[in-house]
């Protein structure tokens, strides 16, 4: 498991007290805040140089939307976490930011220990969802996959994936965190994030959106 201050940590909020705050709360829990910014252009300008590992996001910023600035950075560099961090609970808001590349999506009503949780956890990989959002969000998974796909790069062959790679695919499609399918398999979370990696580098897609995408499109969520 990764320490806290390995991971680097980017807060963009426009409310100095609450930016401030969160930034101070996450330094003290032992990340590496290496950045802060106040409105979108701003984010997007500062995070290429700080080159954060987790990116925790407010959607209603002045400049350029969150869900903007998440798509933009995320589609620059598809290694990055997006923790999206609202006051708005709103369904479209939580599909939209979804959809433009976040792993998670957290209310502010958050307790500070339950942030530090979810960054952490954000880092790692695993999707983090307030209670009550993570099914909604699976069934986005679901309805995108009824929708046409993108060219894929599949060529003639079908990409090969090993009999574990296929069974880790399966339970992400089924929604389980990586903690969850590492308990469900006995086997590291190291090892299953490292399946993950393998197979999105063998299908050439960027990210768990696109791969639950591709796993439910194939019945791999019934299976």
């Amino acid at each position: 498991m990764t320490e806290p201050n390995e991971i680097k940590v980017m807060v963009v909020d426009d409310h100095p007290m609450w930016r401030d705050a969160v930034a101070r709360d996450l330094a003290a829990a032992g990340f590496d805040v290496v950045a802060t910014a106040g409105d979108g252009p701003e984010a997007v300008r500062r995070a290429v140089p700080a080159a954060p590992h987790v990116l925790v996001l407010d959607l209603n910023l002045p400049g350029m939307p969150g869900v903007q600035v998440c798509k933009e950075l995320v589609g620059a560099n598809p290694a990055l976490r997006v923790l999206v961090l609202s006051a708005s609970g709103e369904h479209a808001d939580v599909l939209e930011a979804v959809k433009s590349g976040a792993t998670g999506y957290l209310l502010k009503s958050a307790g500070a220990q339950e942030l530090i949780d979810a960054v952490r956890r954000t880092a790692a990989g695993d999707p983090v969802f307030t209670p009550g959002l993570a099914g909604l969000v699976l069934g986005e998974y679901r309805r995108l996959a009824t929708d046409p796909a993108p060219a894929a790069a599949e060529g003639p062959k079908a990409p090969q994936l090993t009999e574990r790679e296929t069974e880790v695919l399966r339970l992400v499609a089924k929604g389980l965190s990586y903690k969850q399918i590492a308990e469900r398999l006995v086997i590291s979370h190291r090892t299953v994030q490292n399946h993950v990696q393998n197979t999105l580098g063998k299908l050439q897609l960027h990210n768990r959106v696109e791969l639950v995408r591709y796993a439910i499109e194939r019945g791999l969520d019934d299976a």
